[in-house]
């Protein structure tokens, strides 16, 4: 278990009914855009597309139309990956600012121990030095 791929169970991020819908959609969106099932999804779309259009279809070679989707659909693709980076550094910031806080809050406590201690210590061994 890597905390890259279960970042949404940190207790220092936001997930679920906190995310507004532009934030659930763009890691949606991350999720499933960055998959091997895309991958192999579009390149069977494509060749679905180019053996079903080979010379009798409504887009025959050299696939004028499917230039055209293709072309529209990375014009999306970049700013659906910007959405997703955008909202990569959101969660990066959000887990390094759970981080600082957690830091500090153990820094205080730390401090408080080590304030009890010496307090202890001067307790215990100031009788013993007042002691003929």
């Amino acid at each position: 278990m890597t905390i890259s791929s279960h970042w949404h169970r940190h207790p220092g991020v936001r997930s679920g009914e906190q995310l507004t819908l532009g934030e659930r959609a763009a890691d949606s969106m991350r999720n499933r855009m960055g998959s091997w099932a895309f991958v192999f999804g579009a390149l069977l779309f494509l060749t679905g597309w180019m053996i079903g259009n080979r010379n009798v279809g409504f887009d025959p070679y050299p696939f004028i139309l499917l230039n055209l989707i293709l072309s529209c659909l990375a014009a999306m693709q970049g700013a659906i990956l910007l959405i997703a980076a955008k909202r990569q550094d959101q969660i990066s910031s959000e887990l390094a600012l759970h981080d600082y806080e957690t830091n500090v809050e153990a820094d205080e406590i730390v401090k408080a121990i080590h304030a009890l201690t010496t307090e202890l210590h001067q307790k215990i061994c100031a009788p013993a030095a007042t002691a003929p």
